[in-house]
Formats: structure tokens, sequence, C-alpha cells
């Protein structure tokens, strides 16, 4: 108990040599540039909604930034999730791999669309899908009859995969795309974290054949709430705007609409206050690697735990620092949040596993090992841009 509470205190006081002694939150917003400016240009023209030059303006500039072809912005993640797995063919019984260490969103975007999501393996490396288990167990459980891959214990049709880049690291998008041709899946991204994370110099959520993104409150930029597709087929683009506009056909006064569609587009104002935010992405990328090194730092001398560090071919976002602690310290990992949470240091348990989760439990899943693992041994620290300043 004496080493327990020892080690304890050891770790606070490593936190502490970050964020300081006053109330930090996990992570906040940072707003020190046109935000108040841009919204009130916003307020002024009236448009507010989802017609406006701040919508236009800020997929414009996220194409910039990402190098995605198209950029089509919407109310926030999830529902970028599920237009981007409509327009890739997602149907009512089909099933859809994704990580089962992801946030829970990830598998209500497949539920929405009818399909089943069929949780897979992570790997430690990067902490998103492991590659080569999916392939092996892709291998042994699957078959590709008349160009579709066949679950073999469900005859369901396998239509899609849904990596997720983990607190903004990027998975092993090269190995997972080779899976994704040799399995005839379509791969979307789930870039809802990583805005600024590259892999081999590309921006995350430009490989697969679409990719989302998320502008939540918490992330590394906000609009309040939303989201955004990136694609870099036009097709696609087009029907995810179609979509995302309650598939109205355009018409100067004619309420027509062609097909169901959602109400999910970005109102203008959000976009306004995105448009601010990302001319700071770069000075806020810049300053949560200094956050991470000042963890890297504060922990360097402490065993049994670890700062979890970008891959190599890989440039992370850091948009939240992951403690990593090692089997043996799994039984005070709630005495370290228990601890941290009473002095308002702000942490947090990674997600529950998606099969852990009762809408969720009956999903069919590899063996999960490695995710269970991690889902005992993970802890996330406050990682707001703001930090660097400390």
């Amino acid at each position: 108990m004496i080493h327990s509470s020892q080690k304890i205190d050891e770790i606070l006081g490593a936190i502490k040599k970050v964020v300081g002694d006053n109330k930090v939150s996990l992570h906040e917003p940072n707003f020190s540039g046109n935000e108040w400016y841009y919204v009130k240009q916003c307020l002024d023209s009236t448009y507010v909604s989802s017609v406006g030059k701040f919508v236009d303006q800020f997929e414009s500039d996220l194409a910039h930034f990402t190098g995605a072809k198209h950029v089509i912005a919407v109310v926030n993640g999830t529902s970028g999730l599920h237009i981007a797995l409509l327009i890739n063919g997602v149907k009512p019984n089909d099933e859809v791999m994704i990580p089962a260490l992801t946030f829970a969103a990830t598998a209500a975007a497949v539920k929405y669309c009818g399909a089943i999501p069929h949780l897979v393996e992570s790997e430690k490396k990067t902490l998103g899908v492991d590659a080569k288990l999916l392939r092996e167990y892709l291998l042994a459980n699957t078959e590709i009859r008349n160009g579709q891959c066949i679950n073999l214990l469900t005859n369901r049709v396998i239509r899609a995969i849904v990596p997720m880049h983990t607190f903004g690291h990027p998975v092993n998008v090269e190995e997972l795309l080779s899976v994704a041709h040799d399995f005839q899946l379509r791969l979307i991204e789930d870039a809802a974290e990583s805005l600024g994370s590259l892999y081999d110099g590309k921006h995350t959520g430009t490989f697969g054949l679409a990719g989302v993104l998320s502008f939540n409150g918490n992330k590394i930029i906000t609009t309040g709430g939303g989201g955004a597709i990136l694609t870099n087929d036009t097709s696609l683009a087009r029907m995810a705007k179609h979509l995302s506009t309650t598939a109205k056909l355009p018409h100067r006064w004619e309420y027509a609409h062609d097909e169901v569609g959602y109400n999910y587009r970005m109102p203008n104002i959000n976009a306004a206050l995105g448009c601010a935010q990302l001319e700071q992405l770069a000075d806020f990328l810049s300053q949560k690697r200094m956050v991470f090194q000042s963890y890297k730092e504060a922990f360097s001398k402490i065993l049994d735990v670890s700062i979890f560090e970008e891959s190599s071919r890989c440039k992370s976002n850091y948009w939240l620092n992951a403690l990593i602690l090692d089997e043996s310290l799994v039984p005070i990992r709630d005495g370290i949040l228990e601890a941290t949470n009473r002095v308002d240091i702000i942490t947090r348990p990674i997600w529950k596993l998606v099969h852990h989760l009762l809408p969720y439990s009956q999903c069919p899943r590899m063996n999960l090992d490695i995710a269970e693992s991690l889902e005992r041994r993970i802890i996330n620290l406050p990682s707001s841009s703001i930090l660097s300043n400390k």
C-alpha cells in the first residue's frame, strides 16, 4: 500500500511539473485569434445557418491545409462518418470493421446505416488497427464471392473498414490500404482526432475513399460542434454534399428532394469560428508538441510508465497525451485518476472498448487481447495547447 501511494504521488508530481497547481481541464479551446471578429461579421450578415461565406471559406481552407480535393463541412464528426459510410455503399445488415479501441461514435455511425460493427484488434505501436493481425483474421474467416468479402461465420458482406487515428497518432495506413484492396473493403478513415497529423508527409483522412474530421469543443481546433468529410473522389463528394443538405434539388424556390437526406450541413456561424481557429492551427500544433515534450521529460525517470510517442513515418498532432502504465500498475490506475481529479487536474481513462458497451456487446470480434490490455493501462493527461505557456 505504501508503495502504491508513493507511486501515485510520484505520477501526480510529474503531471504538476507540466500543468502547475491550478485547476486544469483535459482539453480546452484556445481562442486567441479572429474568433470574435469573424463571428460578429457572421451575425452582422444575418447568415448564421447553413448558407454563408464562412462555410465555403472553411471548406476551401481545410482543403488547402489537408491536401484533400473536396471538403464537405457537417454538423459533427459522427454525422460525417454516417454520410461517408452511406456514400461508400454500406447497407443494412452489412458488417463494417472498426477498432474495438475507439470512441463510441465510430460504432454508432455504423449502426445508423443499419449495419453491424465488427471489432478488430489494435497494435501497441500506433494504438490503431493492427493490419497484420487483421489480414490473418480475414484469411481465416472470410472469402471473396462475386467481388465481395463474405464473413464465413455470419454469411454477411463485410463492406468496409474504418481505422481510427487514436489521439492523433496515425495508423499504419500503407498496410491497411493493402488489406482493404486484397479483401475488397472500402477504407474510410476516422480522422476525428488527427487534424494536422501526417503519415509519410501526407495528411490523415486523405488516404481512404473518404476521411472524417471532428471540430468538437475538445479537439485541436473547434467550431463549437462540427466536422468535415474529406475525399479526392468528385462523385463521392457530390453525393456527400447532396445527402448532407436534405437531398434537396437545386431550385430558386421549389422544395424537391429526390431521396432520404440528412440535415447535416455546418452552420455559417460555426464555420466563422472554424476559419479563425484554422488560421492558428500551425501554432497550436507547435504548442501541443511542446506539451508532449514536457510530459516526456517529466516522466523520463519514473519507472513502469511512459508517454506515448509517435511512430516512425508519422507526425502526430498530439491531440491527447497518453500515459501508458505497465501491467504491474494496473491496480493503481483508478487511484491515479482519483488523486488527479481530486485536485482538479482532469484526467480520464481511455474509452471503454466497444464490446464493453451494452448496445455493442454482441458484435462480432477478433481476439482483442492487446486492446483489452491497453484499455486497462492508458490514462489521458491534460493536453490543451495553452499549457505550453506554463
